[in-house]
């Protein structure tokens, strides 16, 4: 099973195990809700799918590596308490709330969800002496006495042996009672993410090439060599920081993410052609047609005459590009909807409050709420600046009122409706901009390779990309329909073609 299946499978367990009949009562068996172990390598995205699938469904989320845990703070520390069983006092050993279980209540107490996952990573990779405690929460679903609360969804993960010394294997009777999902790395699964996370588009186009090169392990005897998918996208991170600020990007930096010699020392250098590539064509320049007739045809006869490798890095650099346009349309389209949002808030207050300098005490409380809620955790980055835009907005719709001497707070809404009809006009030119950008694309790609590979990998790595394809369902690009529905057909054609040899052969035999 691939990492996106894995999660899909987190998310409809969650589901299930906390329906609730019409009293509100949970519906599935508590002694049949299984804990999740999710096996596979080191650096998948383990972790990044449980904050996905706790997003998705509205939960909480507490996350744990047990390895950095004794028994003492998994379990509870001891403490003496007075008992009387039939007459007579004893002492008995009691244990206070494990500092795993207390971090639940508090992620309950901080976002007000009753609901979660409650994630222990590096499961069978515990000492000696929190082993046995393990395999207790595994099976009853407890840290010591303290259990789980309802609702709180159990997934833990671990590695396979080959990959770290110090696993301990689980008994059956463990794995009987456990949700066992072995996940594999999956290079097109992690694109489909990589997209979404706007990871470089240098390393993206270097996946596209030779996708043999986006996951090893390796354990021999001349040591560990390795490259993860956490590899790729820190180092896509550092590129991003490297170019903003003009720093070399060497081999050695590369090495430092993927801890595979050939591997690192192939990707250096493609970072290198594919930077002097994305110059030596003038992508941007291209798409903003801005090249003259004579300097479009040389770059469209210098691509068609190029090696297997350049064609490709030239059809990845203009996805790159429009990437970054979809992506950067989808924001604002995000934070106009945002926007229209807060006015319709505060054309309901100023109907209560007259006066426009009433409108800065709406602004006052937005911000009020966004600090609390930010300190409280209940907004991840994109909502926050999402809202501190909004926010940007309602204060320069403020102050062009003051400047106009706006008093009545009537009047002064209607001003904000022709300040917010300006931001819509800008979206139709933006629209209309991107779409050229598309057509220019797509006429290049033609142009210079025709009806060939790199036309498919274009069509295609615009039908994988979300944010494109959001954006060309809503908005018409004549181009992309063509060579979609043309490439579709010739799909179609050869699984037709296939169809007919399959039946001659048998029909032969």
């Amino acid at each position: 099973m691939n990492i996106k299946e894995a999660k899909t499978e987190i998310i409809n367990t969650i589901r299930a195990y906390n329906k609730k009949d019409d009293q509100g009562c949970y519906t599935f068996p508590l002694v049949r809700q299984r804990p999740i172990l999710l096996m596979g390598p080191p650096g998948i995205g383990k972790t990044a799918i449980m904050e996905q699938a706790a997003a998705e469904c509205g939960v909480g989320l507490v996350a744990y590596t047990i390895t950095h845990h004794t028994r003492q703070s998994a379990i509870g520390l001891p403490h003496i308490e007075a008992r009387v069983y039939q007459g007579k006092e004893v002492s008995v050993t009691e244990y206070t709330l494990s500092e795993i279980i207390a971090s639940v209540y508090q992620c309950m107490e901080e976002t007000g969800k009753k609901e979660g996952i409650l994630f222990i990573d590096e499961i069978n990779c515990v000492s000696e002496t929190l082993a046995p405690t393990m395999l207790q929460f595994l099976q009853n679903k407890t840290f010591g006495s303290h259990k789980v609360p309802r609702g709180w969804v159990i997934v833990a993960a671990g590695n396979p042996p080959q990959y770290n010394k110090s696993v301990r294997e689980f008994d059956i009777v463990t794995l009987d009672r456990v949700r066992k999902i072995d996940v594999e790395a999956d290079c097109d699964v992690w694109m489909e993410y990589a997209c979404r996370q706007e990871v470089h588009e240098a390393v993206l186009s270097y996946l596209r090439i030779k996708k043999e090169n986006f996951y090893t392990v390796e354990n021999t005897v001349d040591g560990k060599f390795f490259v993860t998918a956490r590899g790729w996208e820190d180092l896509s991170e550092i590129l991003k920081s490297y170019e903003e600020f003009q720093i070399p990007v060497t081999e050695s930096l590369v090495s430092q993410y993927l801890q595979k010699e050939e591997t690192a020392r192939d990707f250096a250098a493609y970072y290198q052609l594919y930077r002097k590539y994305g110059t030596d064509y003038g992508i941007s320049e291209m798409l903003e047609g801005r090249l003259s007739d004579e300097e479009y045809r040389e770059k469209g006869d210098m691509a068609g005459k190029g090696g297997f490798e350049e064609r490709f890095t030239v059809v990845n650099l203009l996805l790159g590009a429009l990437h970054t346009e979809f992506a950067g349309f989808a924001k604002k389209e995000e934070n106009l909807t945002a926007l229209h949002e807060a006015l319709g808030y505060l054309k309901s207050y100023i109907r209560d409050h007259k006066e426009t300098e009433d409108i800065k005490a709406f602004i006052r409380d937005r911000k009020n709420s966004l600090e609390i809620k930010t300190e409280a955790g209940l907004m991840r980055e994109t909502e926050i600046r999402k809202e501190n835009w909004v926010i940007g907005k309602l204060e320069e719709y403020y102050l062009n009122l003051k400047k106009e001497h706006v008093q009545s707070g009537t009047e002064g809404f209607e001003k904000i409706k022709i300040y917010f009809a300006g931001e819509t006009e800008k979206r139709g030119r933006e629209i209309e901009e991107i779409l050229k950008r598309t057509e220019r694309g797509f006429s290049f790609v033609e142009a210079a390779f025709g009806d060939s590979q790199e036309m498919v990998l274009f069509v295609s790595g615009l039908t994988q990309d979300d944010k494109a394809i959001d954006f060309l369902s809503v908005h018409e690009s004549p181009l992309y329909l063509k060579w979609s529905e043309k490439l579709l057909y010739r799909k179609e054609e050869e699984k037709l073609l296939e169809e007919c040899r399959e039946e001659e052969s048998m029909l032969e035999s």
